[in-house]
């Protein structure tokens, strides 16, 4: 399919003809149409959609409680009792599945939720208010990115390794999942804030907040969606390598933990495939179905992505 010319402004350019159809188009067209030039966000949608689902119905099928320590016998093959096994620990591990794939999502969407909340926050207020209040947050943002974000998450999680949990986990990684958004964000509010409307906004008596949430944040929504996709994914891959490190939740039956306790006990040269391999196959096919859903939205945030159907 061919991508729109760009023109002078940097915008597609769109043939006079077409821009009357799309006028008209209604927003189930418009949502169609969209769907049918970016089919990835199709697919990445329901790749996310069905693992949401295994832990939403999961449960009303797979007793969860059969994810707790010595709930069956130990390092049991596969059976019809026990489509996963068991573990060394006597767990089920299909309940470990139905159990711990919401716990990596909750860990996931908390972090990237906070994260993104709080350069939402101070990237607007160090955009458009500028001066001394930009100043400190651009200088605290630019320290921060230089510092290997894995190895301070490292420090944290050990220092607190006893009291850790998931809610905890979640706010641990927010606490350094803030400087990119807050750069990226400021960025954008950096070229909104001098334009006609937000001139004229401001001269009517609009206060600065209300000029944020009525004329700056509508704007820029579709950037902030996007980011969030991003920073849920990247939320999880955080929270997998601190838990493969053995600095998770020790007690939460979680995905990356899952994967810990197998590298623990070798289940990879004792062969037990069903420890260590239903945990990595979904890890991939929720970051594939984020990936897919994260590079749809861009072509709404970046103008220069656009295609005509």
């Amino acid at each position: 399919m061919a991508e729109a010319p760009i023109d002078l402004a940097g915008m597609p350019s769109v043939p006079l003809a077409e821009r009357a159809t799309y006028r008209d188009r209604t927003p189930r067209e418009a949502v169609t149409a969209y769907c049918q030039r970016n089919p990835q966000v199709v697919i990445g949608l329901i790749m996310v959609v069905l693992l949401l689902m295994i832990g939403i119905i999961g449960p009303l099928f797979v007793n969860t409680k059969e994810a707790d320590p010595l709930s069956a016998l130990p390092s049991l093959h596969p059976s019809r009792q026990y489509l996963l096994g068991t573990d060394d620990q006597g767990r089920n591990l299909i309940a470990v599945i139905v159990a711990g794939l919401p716990a990596t999502l909750r860990i996931g969407f908390l972090a990237g939720g906070i994260g993104l909340g709080i350069g939402i926050i101070l990237g607007f207020l160090s955009g458009y208010l500028g001066g001394v209040v930009d100043a400190v947050v651009r200088v605290a943002v630019d320290t921060l990115i230089t510092v290997p974000g894995l190895l301070i998450l490292i420090l944290i999680a050990a220092s607190i390794k006893t009291f850790i949990s998931v809610n905890i986990m979640a706010l641990v990684i927010a606490s350094l999942a803030w400087p990119r958004p807050t750069r990226i964000i400021r960025s954008q509010v950096l070229t909104m804030r001098e334009r006609a409307y937000v001139q004229v906004a401001r001269r009517s008596g609009m206060n600065t907040m209300e000029i944020i949430v009525r004329e700056l944040l509508p704007n820029i929504f579709p950037f902030l969606a996007a980011g969030f996709v991003g920073a849920v994914s990247g939320a999880i891959l955080f929270s997998i390598g601190l838990e493969a490190l053995g600095l998770g939740p020790q007690n939460d039956p979680t995905l990356g933990m899952t994967i810990y306790w197998s590298i623990r006990f070798n289940a990879i040269l004792r062969g037990l495939w069903w420890w260590w391999a239903p945990p990595i196959v979904i890890l991939i096919v929720l970051l594939l179905g984020l990936l897919l859903l994260t590079i749809g939205l861009d072509e709404i945030a970046n103008p220069r992505l656009r295609r005509t159907a």
